[in-house]
């Protein structure tokens, strides 16, 4: 039954994984995208771009961007990036001082289909229209979804990736703003990338740096949040100088801009900085210059599900981590609402550990039997998250809260670069008589959902207390209520044919 299903071995979840990353073209790991790689017999390999090429896809069209353009995308489109790149085999000695010498190598393309997070270009259609149209060299074709691209596609870019909100189309529309904001993301100088987000308070970010660009006075404000770790500091510094540099139309510059950069940490900005954003308001963010801890971890994220019969976590990996660094802020809202609704993710922000819940889609209708198989769900992953606590501190485990989907407290909303409010989803979440804006301790819900017994008039009360069995609800009574209710001891009703308990159970609304 489901009341078997055991929770997950949290010593398969605790360690760190330290795996490389790496992405395989065409036989062979190209790891980063860049550097000296080893091959599977040892020798060395060094790679090296050639060339970067990008279209602007549309539903039944596409055009070649221009070169001041490459590395700027939006996020409403779908675009093509062909790398071309050189898998060369390096000869000489590095032991006495010695250069290496190059020898050429093989010449090699792959063809990256970006999709932005609101493109409605379906991946079909563009890969179709691609092979036919633009498929000169034959090379190997990779998906990447907005915020998942891997290190050897990011590094196209080297450092100079903005990822725009709206349209390419609705450009003349998008920079009627003076102000723009945008959050650093990536680990490395090279693969840098921006990702533009509402230009307001609510979304700086104390672990990482943000650049607030001014188009009118071609002025960019460098700012570190107080945790923002050096690396990711030097991401946002690499950044800046791209757009100083480049100019790009697409945020609103043009090549005469003459760009001036201010760097400023998380408590020292100027007025200036503050006309940009609306008002100062720390209290609009999860302002940590109080704090005094030093965020000096990466958070981790995994997806609880049974539906192997077994109940398991899956952890999410970030394509570009870089396992010697902390990555800050390696996870997107998008991991967590658009995954298959309802469901349950552990996310561990070191600190504390929260336990994420997601909603019944309106439109469902839920069978019984897959209310149980939540409702025990529900229970294994608490199980689940205590154990996994115990797992990472036994002395003192970090202290673990469950959260609701449309109701997150703004210490987990900005874990994520950035977040964006759902009021249809908070309005689903709040006709849920259990669920609450407020944080709860994990194991004070768990203690409620392994009641053994119930009163009586909770039994014959709608909506039934959480993780009872609607089927049986006699089990969850006392020998006296149980007898006062179907004036039967538990023996004789035990001794009735099935159909009669169920017609007993009708007649005294216990079914």
């Amino acid at each position: 039954t489901r009341s078997d299903t055991k929770p997950y071995d949290v010593l398969l979840m605790v360690p760190v994984p330290q795996a490389t990353v790496g992405t395989v073209l065409d036989g062979i790991n190209i790891g980063r995208g860049y550097g000296f790689i080893e091959g599977e017999d040892g020798r060395q390999f060094e790679i090296i771009t050639i060339t970067v090429d990008v279209w602007h896809i549309l539903e039944f069209d596409y055009s070649r961007l221009p070169k001041q353009s490459i590395g700027q995308f939006h996020e409403g489109d779908t675009y093509v990036v062909k790398w071309k790149y050189l898998v060369s085999t390096s000869v000489g000695s590095r032991q006495k001082g010695d250069l290496q010498t190059r020898a050429v190598g093989k010449e090699k393309c792959v063809y990256f289909f970006w999709q932005g997070r609101h493109s409605t270009v379906s991946e079909k259609g563009t890969s179709a229209l691609m092979t036919v149209e633009l498929d000169e060299e034959r090379g190997a074709q990779v998906q990447v979804l907005q915020g998942k691209d891997p290190p050897c596609f990011l590094q196209c870019f080297q450092g100079g990736m903005i990822v725009h909100s709206g349209r390419r189309e609705e450009e003349e529309e998008n920079t009627q703003n003076d102000w723009r904001l945008y959050c650093v993301r990536g680990e490395v100088p090279v693969e840098g990338n921006l990702l533009e987000v509402a230009c307001h308070c609510s979304s700086l970010r104390s672990r990482t740096s943000m650049i607030v660009l001014n188009i009118n006075k071609a002025l960019i404000y460098l700012w570190h949040g107080c945790k923002a770790q050096p690396h990711t500091k030097e991401v946002g510094r690499t950044a800046a100088n791209k757009i100083k540099e480049q100019c790009p139309l697409e945020a609103g510059l043009h090549s005469s801009s003459k760009v001036t950069i201010h760097e400023h940490d998380e408590g020292t900005e100027p007025m200036g900085f503050w006309d940009a954003l609306g008002r100062r308001d720390r209290k609009a963010y999860d302002c940590m210059l109080q704090d005094p801890g030093k965020f000096n971890f990466t958070p981790r994220l995994f997806i609880f599900g049974s539906s192997s019969g077994e109940f398991s976590a899956t952890e999410y990996i970030y394509p570009s981590r870089d396992p010697s660094v902390v990555n800050s802020m390696p996870f997107l809202q998008e991991d967590l609402y658009t995954a298959p609704q309802p469901v349950l993710f552990l996310v561990d922000n070191h600190h504390e550990v929260y336990l994420w819940q997601g909603w019944w889609p309106v439109e469902n209708k839920i069978a019984g039997s897959a209310r149980m198989r939540w409702a025990s769900d529900r229970k294994c992953a608490m199980e689940t998250v205590l154990q996994y606590c115990k797992g990472k501190n036994v002395k003192n485990p970090p202290k673990s809260y469950l959260i609701h989907a449309g109701l997150e407290p703004l210490t987990f909303t900005n874990m994520f670069p950035s977040w964006e409010h759902r009021d249809d989803i908070a309005e689903i979440t709040e006709m849920d008589a259990e669920a609450s804006n407020q944080i709860i301790l994990i194991e004070d819900v768990l203690a409620k959902l392994c009641q053994k017994f119930y009163p009586l008039a909770d039994l014959l009360a709608r909506p039934l207390p959480e993780g009872v069995d609607p089927l049986n609800l006699e089990i969850y009574l006392s020998n006296e209520d149980f007898e006062a209710a179907l004036q039967l001891t538990r023996e004789e009703y035990n001794a009735l044919p099935s159909w009669k308990q169920v017609n007993l159970k009708k007649t005294k609304g216990l079914f």
